[in-house]
């Protein structure tokens, strides 16, 4: 049975992917970027800080890492309160120990319930983006166009409110996006959102409402997919991530500069059994001679797009 000619009429259709955000270019073939002290790789963390409310919403989707079990989940909503209050600290203090400076992707009920958190963030010189409301703001194409604008400007609201610091960076949830979404940060004036993950190297988005740089943060390499959704150890983590390094260290060699995100949970790697190998991975990134730590406004502003 052959197909019908107007399957194979989509009016866009184009080289790359099907839509006019950016110019589809070859990832060897861009001109290079140059981090400061001719560094090799820059190394983005991100800690993402979660307040995930007892009741989980299942509209539009329920957040990765929501709770699980009948309500009230006291087993699921406590080590996540863990990670906010324990984990996080240790992750912090792993990076505070090499002199790194980071990006925390921060709902806003975080910051407003807890404000000593926020202030231990900026008080530290890291960053902090904007991560919805709180783990029952998702966004999907179901989500009314006024919704989703909503969740945008209570999130940074909040995270200003607490901060004193209005956000330059946007994650969304699960990195689930509208059809909307990339205009609608740029609208709210974002300089750089952390969704798409098609690239190791910043990307400048041209929306109806303006230009917004997407932040590409790795998936596979996160350590929710490495320890939870593939059940491999800490060690493993780091000989990956290590791994990681070495190949786009020796990359930038011949095409300029590379990035290295790396995602944190701290309910998943701030634990006492976990931080040891953690520690010993952040330690012997520091030591490598390539090695940028940098917040994401910092690579943004860096690589000139």
């Amino acid at each position: 049975m052959s197909l019908d000619p107007s399957y194979l009429t989509y009016p866009r259709r184009a080289q790359g992917m099907d839509h006019d955000l950016y110019a589809w270019s070859h990832f060897f073939e861009r001109p290079p970027i140059v981090w400061p002290d001719g560094k090799s790789v820059a190394i983005w963390p991100v800690i993402s800080l979660e307040w995930f409310p007892i009741l989980p919403a299942d509209r539009p989707f329920r957040a990765p890492g929501h709770m699980q079990t009948a309500y009230p989940d006291y087993r699921h909503y406590t080590a996540r309160e863990y990670g906010t209050r324990v984990g996080f600290y240790r992750l912090l203090d792993a990076f505070e120990k090499v002199g790194a400076r980071i990006s925390v992707a921060c709902n806003g009920a975080v910051a407003e319930r807890y404000p000593q958190l926020v202030a231990d963030i900026v008080a530290g010189g890291h960053e902090i983006i904007a991560h919805s409301t709180d783990m029952n703001g998702t966004i999907d194409s179901s989500l009314a166009e006024d919704e989703e604008r909503l969740v945008i400007a209570r999130s940074l609201a909040m995270i200003e409110q607490a901060s004193g610091q209005r956000p330059r960076g946007w994650l969304s949830i699960a990195r689930s996006q509208s059809f909307a979404t990339p205009r609608l940060l740029a609208e709210a004036s974002l300089s750089y959102m952390c969704d798409w993950v098609h690239d190791e190297l910043p990307v400048r988005f041209d929306t109806p409402a303006g230009g917004i740089v997407n932040m590409p943060l790795n998936h596979e390499l996160s350590d929710r997919q490495i320890i939870n959704v593939q059940q491999q150890s800490v060690d493993s983590y780091a000989v990956q991530m290590q791994d990681a390094y070495r190949w786009l260290a020796e990359e930038a060699q011949s095409h300029g500069g590379r990035m290295m995100p790396m995602h944190l949970t701290p309910y998943i790697m701030g634990l006492p059994y976990r931080m040891d190998a953690f520690d010993a991975l952040v330690q012997w990134l520091a030591e490598q001679p390539g090695a940028w730590f940098a917040t994401g406004s910092q690579i943004v502003e860096q690589s000139g797009i």
